[in-house]
């Protein structure tokens, strides 16, 4: 705006002095001169006023070549931003495709864990005290049940039945004999097949045995625990003789 203004004041001046030479016509020296001096007292300093206005317009540039150099570095900030901000987003998306691979996995574990048969069992042999001898093997009803998870042992049989193939169970007994002179001999059995027997004899009092398998099973395969014939066997409210086994898992 002051540009402006200084360059009007100067056409204004300029046109003043054309003008009066115009309508005065041809004066004498002293009077040209005169008037000269009177238009020098009343317009601007030109050469001032242009060197002001190239003063300011340098500036002006100065200015403006800084302005342009601020908005240059922003430009290259901005790109550095953008370039870290798609970083970041690329690195979001790794995450996110990270958690929804573990959050599948959990799920995926879940329904495994909820088909997976849930059986365990512990039971202990009778409180009564002792058992046999008998004439023939017999199984042994463990009729105290302490647990009996999957409902897959019977202790009405004395049984424990597979409900589904697997590497599958981890099976333990105990057997206790408390009279003087006697013998316990226990077997296990799959089904028909005997697994491992178990015997003691004592002179004393408080005999016992006990051994433990891992066994692979079929579906609807049976378990159990025999007395042999000829020796017995005893149990009471210690819970000396003893049958349990759970699920390992399938195969």
């Amino acid at each position: 705006m002051k540009s402006a203004a200084v360059f009007l004041g100067l056409l204004l001046c300029l046109y003043g002095t054309w003008a009066q030479g115009e309508i005065g016509g041809i004066q004498d020296v002293k009077a040209t001169h005169d008037q000269s001096s009177s238009q020098n007292n009343t317009c601007p300093d030109i050469w001032a006023e242009l060197k002001e206005l190239r003063d300011m317009t340098i500036e002006q540039m100065v200015e403006l070549r800084n302005s342009k150099s601020k908005i240059e570095k922003l430009e290259q900030e901005n790109t550095a931003t953008q370039a870290r901000l798609t970083a970041s987003e690329s690195k979001n998306a790794v995450l996110e495709a990270r958690m929804s691979s573990i959050e599948n996995e959990v799920e995926e574990l879940r329904r495994e864990n909820a088909e997976r048969p849930k059986v365990a069992f512990t039971v202990g042999l009778t409180d009564a005290g002792e058992v046999g001898p008998f004439n023939t093997d017999t199984t042994l009803k463990f009729s105290k049940v302490f647990s009996n998870f999957g409902l897959a042992y019977n202790p009405t049989t004395g049984i424990f039945t597979a409900p589904v193939r697997g590497a599958y169970y981890y099976i333990r007994f105990n057997g206790c004999e408390a009279r003087s002179l006697q013998t316990v001999q226990v077997a296990l059995y799959n089904n028909d097949k005997l697994i491992t027997k178990c015997s003691e004899s004592n002179d004393n009092m408080w005999l016992t045995v006990s051994n433990a398998f891992v066994l692979q099973l079929e579906k609807g395969d049976m378990v159990y625990v025999v007395l042999n014939s000829g020796p017995g066997i005893y149990d009471n409210l210690y819970n000396r003789t003893t049958f349990s086994g759970f699920f390992l898992f399938s195969v």
